[in-house]
């Protein structure tokens, strides 16, 4: 048994867990942070290529900054959509203002900006705010 290969959000640490277990909240055996959480996680530019990279459940990336009014409005839509994801994708966030190389990488040119990937490849990406359930339609899992 394989298991589902899932990065640390913590850590950085790569983690099999076994695909039956994904709903019963799995732990890193490194550092004991969760793998799958009802919430959107903040991350670095270097766990987000490592996560992108990866990591057999789709990851969805919020690129967005402080500043940013609507980011500010979509934020909670976005951890709505990250607690229906839960077991299905991750979502995470990445403070495009703290972390600019990152924008640059994945070719950001308006915030905020969502990009979704899986099996280590950009599979399609959407600019602007949307309320959860609009969220949740896009990623499509």
């Amino acid at each position: 048994m394989a298991g589902v290969k899932l990065t640390c959000l913590e850590c950085g640490q790569v983690n099999r867990v076994p695909q039956e277990k994904l709903d019963a909240g799995p732990k890193c055996g490194t550092c004991g942070g969760k793998l799958i959480g009802g919430k959107a996680v903040d991350v670095d530019a270097a766990t987000l290529a490592k996560a992108a990279k990866s990591d057999d459940l789709p990851l969805v990336v919020d690129f967005w900054a402080p500043w940013c009014g609507p980011c500010r409005m979509m934020a909670p839509e976005y951890s709505k959509a990250a607690d229906a994801l839960a077991g299905k994708a991750r979502l995470v966030k990445l403070n495009t203002e703290a972390h600019q190389a990152a924008g640059a990488k994945y070719g950001i040119r308006g915030i905020p900006t969502m990009v979704k990937f899986e099996k280590g490849r950009e599979v399609k990406r959407q600019s602007g705010a949307m309320p959860a359930a609009q969220i949740v339609n896009w990623i499509g899992v």
